[in-house]
């Protein structure tokens, strides 16, 4: 395969970032010969423009993270011997000194000689893990929010009910989840479902009594038949 061409950077596209996607670029290497391709795109992502330096395989293992060369280098002399598929996910640091999490993936292909050319592509990764990171966070505090607020309602329910305080409503829930093994939030969100049925007072007033007598199978009946 000829390096005289100019590589062209990958499309990309991210779920988690949408239109603009994040910087990619696609990579040729001949071990026999030490030339190298780079498009644009591994230019930016690298932190260069095109002209700046010159693409070496040298100069993007010296972009590796400290921690993650090692083991790349030892996968890379490895496809490079016996050729085939490669994946690695990695940090490397840009030539501004931002680390980016990416991910390189190719293919050494073996000739009579062996090994012909090494071709790949490296994807940034930052951005997307970020967003999703950010978005997982956000999804645990809503979900967290949401259960606390099942939970005092149910917690009001028995204060009007049974005329507990709120700590004494509490421990009920807790006591109960305790012995039959069953989740507060579930118990809770049974409870204010019940309350909210067509049978009004009676399926809440049944469901509480249940509560009281903390009885797993009573629980478990209680339940399926939500």
């Amino acid at each position: 395969m000829s390096l005289c061409a100019m590589l062209d950077s990958p499309h990309t596209y991210s779920s988690a970032l949408g239109a603009p996607g994040f910087l990619a670029g696609t990579f040729l290497f001949d071990p026999l010969t030490g030339k190298a391709e780079w498009s644009d795109g591994l230019f930016n992502l690298h932190g260069y423009q095109r002209g700046e330096v010159v693409p070496t395989l040298e100069l993007l293992m010296s972009h590796k993270h400290p921690e993650d060369r090692p083991r790349t280098m030892e996968i890379l002399a490895q496809v490079f011997r016996e050729g085939g598929h490669f994946c690695i996910y990695h940090r490397i640091i840009d030539a501004q000194g931002h680390v980016r999490r990416v991910l390189t993936a190719g293919n050494a292909q073996l000739g009579p000689s062996g090994t012909v050319v090494l071709e790949g592509s490296t994807i940034d990764l930052t951005s997307t893990l970020r967003r999703e990171t950010e978005q997982a966070a956000r999804d645990a505090v809503a979900g967290a929010n949401a259960t606390r607020g099942v939970i005092n309602q149910a917690r009001g329910i028995l204060m009007g009910r049974l005329l507990l305080s709120s700590d004494a409503a509490f421990k009920l829930l807790v006591s109960c989840s305790s012995m039959t093994n069953v989740k507060v939030a579930i118990l809770a969100s049974h409870l204010v479902r019940a309350a909210d049925t067509d049978e009004g007072p009676e399926a809440m007033d049944e469901f509480i009594r249940v509560l009281q007598a903390c009885d797993q199978a009573a629980v478990k009946r209680a339940l399926d038949q939500q």
